[in-house]
């Protein structure tokens, strides 16, 4: 296994290298056998005395999955601590639904509506923008249907997800909707039609544990 370590406006000292090596060993101890990578990322703000917030990102890549959590705190020890709790549980639950899956397939009623055109992201909200690419990110893609790309989004945690869709050919992003359910945006022609089969919007009926949904 693979374990890298990052550190913004941190100095990773031998000390802190120890640390997050017992940790995470330990964390991924018994999933050693479906992680290929582990990425940890520490950081803390620039400027300590305004935001005293230090946060441990843990990534791992899993036969061809991605599993990411995070915590902060105001000990950098206590952050590595919990987000090495919280990564162990989400490979518990990767394993178990992987495990479901090859047993059993149970269908929900979870939809994923795919939409061509998102004409209102921010309400009633003044856009910013920010003032600097303050991180930039790299990170395969490999073509995924929209089913593995929901999971994918459960996985790493986030409010969205961005995938090279294997049945169009084109990148797309799956989000979670303020009211439940899931969203697919997809890039639009210039003669007003999709670049999906058929240039046409669709439901999909995603077999997938269950999971609720609360407004945002």
């Amino acid at each position: 296994m693979k374990l890298v370590i990052h550190g913004k406006n941190i100095e990773i000292t031998d000390a802190i290298r120890e640390y997050v090596h017992q940790k995470i060993e330990k964390a991924v101890n018994h999933f050693q056998n479906i992680t290929n990578e582990v990425d940890v990322h520490l950081s803390v703000a620039r400027n300590p005395r305004i935001n005293p917030r230090q946060a441990a990102e843990v990534t791992i890549y899993a036969n061809g999955s991605v599993i990411r959590a995070e915590e902060s705190s105001e000990n950098l020890y206590a952050s590595i601590d919990l987000v090495a709790d919280k990564i162990a549980r989400q490979l518990r639950k990767y394993k178990e639904r992987r495990q479901d899956q090859k047993t059993h397939a149970q269908p929900t009623n979870e939809v994923v509506v795919v939409e061509s055109m998102v004409t209102d992201l921010i309400g009633d909200r003044t856009p910013e923008l920010p003032n600097e690419v303050v991180r930039t990110k790299y990170f395969s893609m490999p073509p995924m249907t929209v089913a593995e790309a929901l999971e994918q989004l459960q996985l790493v945690g986030h409010d969205f997800y961005m995938f090279h869709n294997s049945e169009t050919g084109e990148i797309n992003v799956i989000y979670e909707r303020n009211h439940g359910g899931y969203g697919v945006i997809q890039p639009r022609n210039a003669n007003g039609h999709t670049n999906g089969k058929n240039g046409k919007s669709a439901q999909a009926n995603i077999v997938m544990p269950e999971k609720s949904h609360s407004n945002k």
